[in-house]
């Protein structure tokens, strides 16, 4: 449907036309009306129009003047002129403000629907061309993601392999300049649809009034983006400093003068957004930022041994002394960001893996909770500092408890003797815990190393062991002794039983009476 707006000064003609039109074209057109030239161009303001049918002689301003507002203004909207007689001569100049059509009053019913058709025709025939060259433009933008996204991948391109890839994609307009940035979620909006979260930020960074830029998604699902022009990321800065709260943090490569530095730049780009963990405001980091920082240090791993060695040992204060050591932020800000990355992989794998290699499951729960600290990105600095010395005093109360357990075997023996006194009721492991006053994860891990196995199997096998035995020594019938030794139904029974000796109840009776015979 098409808006059309009626500009005349005498009502009963803009009603006239409205249904001269609406009874031929029915449901084609939305009608606007306006008096005159002055609120035809507040209805223009506010409503994009297709077509104008204005008249010229009209009070306050007339046709010929509106035209040329609309003109001055940029406004572009297809125009027919009504005139009088008197007017024609007038009408006719009107032409050279590129008017589609003058149209004599009274109007010609035919004369009318034959503009309308023909403007039709042409509309048609403009949406194909723009539809046409639209998918022109996808089909070229993505065969230049496509070219990107392989060159950035691998590295066994040759700088000649690499202009020779971009210049299939139309990309020469990056030897002029360009710089590289990645866009990286802040992890607590993953969910946000990849399609928005770009949408988003082309609005930020003007991406559709910019010639030279191209964006897209890496294998890290981080946004980059190559532009030509250093106000795109001008934008991007100015938008974050002005909304802390963006969701999103940024990096940019220094500017590339060739494009076979795209590989170059996106590199810089990735290593500046990394930068963003150490940030205290919101806002674009540039790689010249950081270029002079040293790959020379040693990691502190006698200090991270020393807090994986100190766990369980009533000594809070010592674990926070040398955690503050190693995550002291003098030091790391001097280093690139290899060097906290490297303290967090060694975190990672000599003190919480290692807690659970060690303690297992129990600690699994613990370790649940803080999983964000498994990788530094997760969060500022500041968040990640803290999040590592809550998680590191957790597990330290987690492993004192495991080990006084291990110490104190008599617990572990009284909820033995309390599952052999009540294995035939509903019974799990909860109630035992509660029933020694141990701490459920904490009873878990003892249970299973004080056995050999967890209180689920240990359960179930002592339960088959006095169904067994009444099997033998009774003539109780198979649901009776499934509900005796506890399980919930005979059905249950029979299929575990069977799991385990390999033949059903009533088998492994009828051939223990057999051989008892013999």
């Amino acid at each position: 449907m098409r808006n059309l707006l009626i500009v005349d000064d005498e009502r009963n003609i803009r009603v006239g036309l409205k249904s001269m039109i609406d009874r031929e074209f029915a449901g084609a057109y939305s009608f606007y009306f306006a008096a005159d030239g002055e609120e035809a161009l507040q209805v223009l303001a506010e409503t994009e129009i297709d077509l104008v049918i204005t008249d010229i002689r009209m009070p306050v301003m007339d046709g010929i003047t509106l035209i040329q507002r609309l003109q001055e203004r940029g406004i572009r909207t297809d125009v027919v002129i009504l005139s009088g007689h008197d007017d024609f001569q007038y009408a006719r100049a009107a032409i050279r403000f590129d008017v589609k059509e003058y149209l004599l009053k009274p109007i010609v019913r035919d004369e009318l629907f034959r503009v309308l058709r023909q403007l039709e025709d042409e509309w048609q025939e403009k949406n194909e061309a723009a539809d046409e060259l639209r998918n022109t433009i996808a089909l070229k933008a993505e065969f230049a993601v496509t070219q990107l996204q392989n060159v950035l991948m691998h590295d066994r391109y040759s700088a000649q392999d690499i202009r020779g890839l971009l210049e299939r994609a139309a990309l020469c307009w990056m030897d002029e300049g360009f710089q590289v940035a990645i866009i990286r979620m802040n992890s607590g909006s993953r969910s946000a649809e990849r399609n928005e979260f770009m949408n988003r930020i082309d609005k930020i960074m003007g991406y559709e009034n910019e010639r030279h830029c191209i964006r897209f998604y890496d294998r890290e699902e981080r946004l980059v983006i190559i532009t030509g022009r250093t106000i795109t990321i001008d934008r991007l800065s100015t938008y974050m400093k002005e909304h802390p709260a963006c969701g999103f943090q940024a990096g940019v490569s220094e500017r590339m003068t060739r494009m076979e530095a795209v590989r170059h730049g996106y590199k810089q780009a990735v290593a500046a957004v990394a930068y963003s963990v150490l940030q205290t405001s919101p806002d674009v980091i540039r790689a010249e930022e950081f270029a002079d920082k040293s790959k020379s240090y040693k990691l502190p791993v006698e200090d991270i041994q020393k807090i994986s060695n100190l766990l369980g040992l009533d000594r809070e204060a010592d674990i926070k002394r040398l955690l503050q050591h190693v995550l002291d932020i003098k030091t790391i800000i001097r280093y690139d960001i290899s060097y906290l990355e490297g303290i967090s992989h060694l975190l990672n794998e000599r003190v919480f893996d290692k807690v659970f290699q060690v303690y297992g499951e129990g600690s699994l729960e613990i370790l649940k909770l803080h999983r964000t600290v498994g990788d530094i990105y997760n969060a500022p600095f500041h968040d990640y500092y803290y999040s590592v010395q809550s998680l590191l005093l957790l597990l330290n109360d987690y492993v004192r408890q495991v080990r006084s357990v291990y110490n104190d075997r008599s617990d572990i023996g009284r909820a033995i003797s309390y599952i052999q006194e009540h294995y035939h009721e509903d019974l799990n492991m909860a109630m035992v815990s509660n029933h020694v006053s141990l701490n459920y994860s904490y009873f878990s891990q003892a249970f299973k190393d004080f056995t050999g196995e967890t209180f689920v199997a240990y359960l179930r096998k002592l339960r088959l062991q006095k169904a067994k035995e009444l099997l033998l020594t009774s003539d109780m019938k198979v649901y009776e002794i499934s509900a005796s030794v506890g399980f919930e139904n005979v059905k249950h029974f029979t299929r575990v039983f069977k799991e385990v000796e390999g033949v059903s109840p009533l088998e492994y009776r009828a051939m223990n009476e057999a051989l008892d015979t013999e």
